[in-house]
């Protein structure tokens, strides 16, 4: 599976942010895409440190567009993202890149809390184009 740092986006990034989960790439546009370690447990306490550093980095109004680059296994316990919800961080756009038998839960879950706007990719470069589609296209993407 590709990574962030082979794709061609690589020289748009703003900011690069590493945590004891995972590392997170902000990019020009409000595309943010994550790389999970391998056996984190990704949960909403984790989550508010990547909440936190997108608020710095982008402008207010940017929406954000999520890409999960599943690299590695790890685990989103499913009802954690009740807690997203719950706690009003609206991801405008999610989409999750890699294989999705160990993933059907959390997948269902979340289309019930974000419906209309996640999506599932087999390949990272068509999930970053996806991404660059709506970034293009929205009122802010002038704003990076």
């Amino acid at each position: 599976m590709k990574r962030v740092r082979e794709l061609e986006l690589f020289n748009q990034i703003r900011e690069i942010r590493e945590f004891e989960f995972g590392v997170f790439y902000f990019f020009k546009g409000g595309i943010v895409i994550s790389e999970m370690h391998q056996g984190a447990k990704f949960k909403w306490e984790s989550a508010k440190k990547t909440v936190y550093a997108a608020q710095e980095i982008y402008e207010k109004g940017i929406p954000l567009i999520y890409i999960a680059n599943r690299i590695n296994k790890y685990h989103v316990p499913p009802f954690e993202w009740f807690k997203f919800h719950k706690n009003r961080f609206d991801m405008q756009y999610i989409a999750s890149v890699g294989g999705l038998k160990n993933n059907v839960l959390s997948l269902l879950i979340k289309k019930l809390i974000f419906p209309k706007r996640i999506k599932t990719f087999t390949d990272l470069d068509q999930a970053v184009h996806w991404a660059q589609h709506i970034s293009k296209n929205s009122n802010h993407s002038s704003i990076s």
